[in-house]
């Protein structure tokens, strides 16, 4: 039998297996049976955690179609939730291995609680060759007409370790997330897909935000996304670079440092259960 926990990131919900002393066979198969909601356990994905010999674990992640993923900033958090409640890292600060690098993560407790984490995202990539995006010239790339469904829309692109196609709309609530969600996603543009955001700016501090993940569908939230609305949000002079984000599943708090270049980005971890499977029934 292997145990998991499930746990969400603001309502980004993946199950999480601790591959320190287990195995898993054949991960994107078992990603797809996992993930579904109605004959496996339920999530975006699956995230595995293995041993590092560079930091405190290597998050390795698949989505819920299979494919492997290289960053998730919700899952991440909950990564640094997990590794804490088990004693694996005694202080506050966490540092995690992805595809797309060593990321860092400070616990904010109050006494033995961890009431919220903060992650250093890194810079982000602007750099068309970097996301990847095909298009020509230097970064950054905004206002980039694409077209979707039969309407035009203005997209800035950015890389927050995964490509990013920004998309400012007049109503969040209205918008056709999942039609064009997918067309974008499969772009001819986007070699490796793209994540798509649908941002309605609310005033300098604050946005709205639905997503259509790579590899996922919509979800409730996505951490990378976030921050690469903000950057989107500041590169096109629509917000200041603290930003409070307001997703299906809640709020994340991102700032985009003029100094260092780097975004942070704050938000919940949340276990929700845990239990054990039988790998042969998968």
């Amino acid at each position: 039998m292997t145990e998991f926990v499930k746990m969400h990131g603001t309502g980004n919900d993946y199950v999480y297996i601790d591959c320190f002393d287990q195995t898993i066979d054949e991960p994107s198969r078992l990603a797809v049976k996992l993930s579904d909601r109605h004959f496996g356990i339920g999530g975006d994905g699956i995230i595995l955690i293995r041993p590092s010999d560079k930091a405190d674990c290597f998050m390795d992640m698949y989505n819920a179609d299979g494919s492997r993923g290289k960053m998730c900033g919700n899952g991440i958090r909950c990564v640094a939730r997990y590794l804490s409640d088990n004693g694996i890292v005694k202080g506050e600060t966490v540092r995690i291995d992805t595809l797309s690098g060593i990321k860092i993560l400070r616990l904010n407790k109050s006494g033995r609680i961890v009431d919220s984490i903060t992650v250093d995202m890194g810079r982000p990539v602007l750099d068309p060759a970097g996301i990847p995006v095909l298009v020509s010239g230097p970064g950054p790339v905004t206002g980039h007409e694409i077209e979707a469904g039969g309407i035009k829309y203005k997209a800035t692109f950015v890389s927050m370790g995964n490509p990013h196609a920004v998309l400012f709309v007049s109503e969040t609530s209205s918008a056709p997330v999942a039609e064009v969600g997918k067309l974008i996603e499969n772009n001819t543009l986007f070699p490796e897909g793209a994540n798509v955001e649908f941002i309605k700016v609310i005033d300098r501090n604050s946005i709205a935000m639905r997503v259509w993940e790579r590899g996922s569908g919509e979800t409730l939230a996505c951490g990378t996304g976030a921050c690469a609305s903000v950057v989107a949000s500041v590169l096109n002079g629509y917000t200041d670079r603290k930003v409070t984000v307001h997703l299906l599943g809640g709020d994340l708090y991102i700032e985009w440092d003029e100094v260092s270049g780097s975004v942070y980005m704050t938000g919940e971890a949340v276990k929700v259960f845990s239990g054990h499977f039988d790998p042969d029934e998968f």
